[in-house]
Parts: structure tokens; sequence; C-alpha cells
């Protein structure tokens, strides 16, 4: 009786000691939420590990989401590649950049730095797996990077459309870039 009594005694401190440690760790944390002292500048780069837990987060969630994500049979289809190479200079250039540009105004300010998808050395296990990711970015953004949601402006045709630009916009030069990324007359743009 003695040894059992023994035990649970030490168990009940152990709990509490534990509770006390989880106790201190949440009030802590909130206290450094609210103390403001995390510097959010965007100016200002996350600590690495910041860094680490934010990038596999992104990437383990994109996967995870767009995994199921059915790949139409015709993106390399030149209407495709002409539809998506006209929405991605009106709505993705000033962020992603063009053939032969490394940065812009508007990327030097960016945190995270957008990735320079006209120099992409994206790759994946297979190509099915980098469209799907494609599509699912386009169409539902990231939070807190500044790549918008284009889902609920734009059909899934239309983002296909820019998937499919996406997939040959490292192997263009600069001037066949401005070939296939021009309006038609009657065609009226991004709204």
């Amino acid at each position: 009786m003695t040894v059992l009594n023994k035990k649970g005694g030490c168990f009940k401190r152990l709990i509490a000691v534990a509770g006390a440690m989880i106790g201190a760790t949440v009030i802590g944390g909130v206290a450094f939420i609210y103390s403001g002292l995390y510097p959010m500048g965007a100016d200002d780069p996350h600590h690495d590990i910041t860094t680490w837990v934010l990038e596999t987060l992104r990437e383990n969630s994109i996967a995870s989401a767009s995994k199921d994500i059915e790949v139409p049979s015709d993106l390399s289809s030149v209407d495709r590649l002409l539809k998506g190479g006209a929405d991605y200079n009106d709505m993705c250039a000033g962020c992603h950049l063009k053939p032969d540009q490394k940065e812009s105004d508007f990327t030097l300010g960016l945190y995270p730095v957008p990735p320079n998808l006209a120099d992409s050395t994206l790759t994946a296990a297979d190509e099915k797996a980098v469209d799907q990711r494609n599509f699912w970015i386009i169409k539902h953004g990231i939070k807190a990077s500044g790549m918008p949601a284009w889902g609920p402006g734009h059909d899934d045709v239309r983002i296909w459309n820019m998937v499919a630009f996406l997939k040959r916009l490292p192997e263009l030069t600069a001037a066949q870039y401005q070939i296939l990324t021009a309006r038609g007359e009657n065609d009226p743009g991004h709204h």
C-alpha cells in the first residue's frame, strides 16, 4: 500500500508540474503576442526557425490541398498559352517578373520575396504535381504573403490558362514573352 501511495503522489505531482509548465507557456505566449516585440516590418526578415516553420507549413498545406485536383489534358494548347500569357502580364508580372528581369520596384519591398517565375527552377516529383500546385496557389492565394486569391473573380478555365503559360514562361525570351502576352483588339483584358 505504501509503495502505491508514493507512486500515486509522485504521479499527481508530475501532473501538477506539467500543468504549471503548460500554463506558464500559454501565458508567456499570450504575453509575447500582445507585447508587440516581434518585428513585423516587411524589411525585417523572420528568424530562421520562423521562416522554416512557415515555409514547411505552406508547402505541406499546398501539397495536401492540391493533390486531388484534376489537370486538364490540353494545357499545352496554343489557345491556353495565349490567353494565360495576357493574364500573367496583367496580373502577375509586377511581382513574379518577366524574362530577363531580376527585380522591380514592387518586389524590392515585398517580404517574403515572390518567386521569379520567369526564372523558375521549381521542380517536383512529377509535372502533374507542379500544375496542381500552381493552380491551387493562383486560385486560393497564400496568406500573409501578398499572393492574392484570384479564384473569386476568375473561373477555373482562366486559371488553368495561366498555369499553361507558367509551364512555358521559364523558356521564353523577352521578345517571345512580349508577343505571347499581347492582348488582341477585342480582348477586354483583366477586370
